[in-house]
């Protein structure tokens, strides 16, 4: 990306907080679809590759089903960012109302438990909302990570942002956010993290419905070194103001094996509890990215 062109995108994103924020809600709601509809339309790559990866959680689709499916999650995208302006905006009540998790005991259980906990999500609804709601729901401050965007402006207002939220945010540069996590979690905290899709040489290869993707090794890293809980969620939409959640069992470390064979069997577990959630709910993964490792064009350097 050039200096204009990261410029550019520093800009719309100001715009969008600064002002998606001031429009009334349902007026916001609409705009979202339209923008929705109107990229959906115009069929580029991010919906293109959207559709690809959804013919690989609804094998059986035809389609003008693959069609109506990313429709709805691009508006459910969209939904997500139209939501993500204007929650700094939002009450304590309404971010409170705005979220209602099933199985919440997993979670509660382990905090209450001083071992600390490890939340690992996929791209599915709005994990800012769901880490708003653990900060002003249950008043539990967690720790996450954020990738250090360019230009580093932009960077600055997605960290200023989830702090504003209450989140502690730590740049993923260089492996050093994981010592500090791992205190977090020594102390008994809560540590948050996407963790649906890592192609990079540090990833740990899964089976991801039926092919092999790599996924990030550090929740599970995590969770072996310190004896934190390692708990899977997703999250979705339904047709109401309010999205859904819900907090998968504890993945357990296993009891034989190296430090690398136990992170690849509990990446595979979490790999496996995401897609039981995505298989759910489709429409609100929002995966526009090339996420299988046969998707990766030939000509196009493979992880090591």
């Amino acid at each position: 990306m050039s200096g204009a062109q990261e410029r550019i995108t520093d800009a719309l994103y100001g715009l969008g907080w600064a002002g998606v924020k001031k429009l009334p809600e349902p007026v916001a709601q609409r705009l979202g679809r339209t923008i929705a509809d109107v990229a959906w339309k115009k069929r580029g790559k991010g919906v293109l590759r959207l559709e690809a990866n959804l013919a690989r959680v609804v094998p059986d689709a035809t389609p003008e089903h693959l069609a109506r499916l990313s429709k709805a999650c691009m508006r459910s995208y969209l939904r997500y960012w139209m939501e993500s302006f204007r929650l700094p905006t939002w009450s304590r009540e309404r971010i409170k109302n705005g979220f209602t998790p099933t199985d919440l005991h997993h979670l509660t259980d382990g905090l209450a438990s001083g071992k600390g906990v490890v939340l690992a999500l996929p791209h599915m609804g709005n994990y800012d909302l769901a880490g708003a709601w653990v900060t002003t729901k249950l008043e539990t401050p967690f720790t996450t990570v954020a990738e250090r965007l360019k230009p580093e402006t932009l960077y600055d207002r997605f960290v200023a942002y989830r702090e504003g939220l209450g989140m502690e945010v730590l740049p993923h540069t260089g492996g050093a956010a994981f010592g500090t996590l791992a205190r977090r979690l020594r102390a008994g905290g809560l540590v948050c993290l996407v963790a649906d899709r890592d192609l990079s040489s540090s990833g740990v290869e899964v089976k991801f419905f039926g092919e092999t993707t790599r996924m990030p090794a550090g929740p599970a890293m995590l969770a072996q070194q310190t004896g934190a809980l390692l708990l899977p969620v997703t999250l979705w939409y339904d047709d109401s103001a309010i999205m859904r959640g819900r907090v998968h069992p504890p993945i357990d470390v296993p009891e034989t094996g190296t430090r690398a064979e136990k992170t690849s069997v509990m990446t595979q577990a979490l790999a496996d509890a995401f897609a039981t959630g995505i298989a759910d709910h489709p429409e609100d993964w929002h995966m526009l990215q090339r996420l299988w490792l046969a998707d990766l064009d030939q000509f196009e350097e493979r992880p090591a």
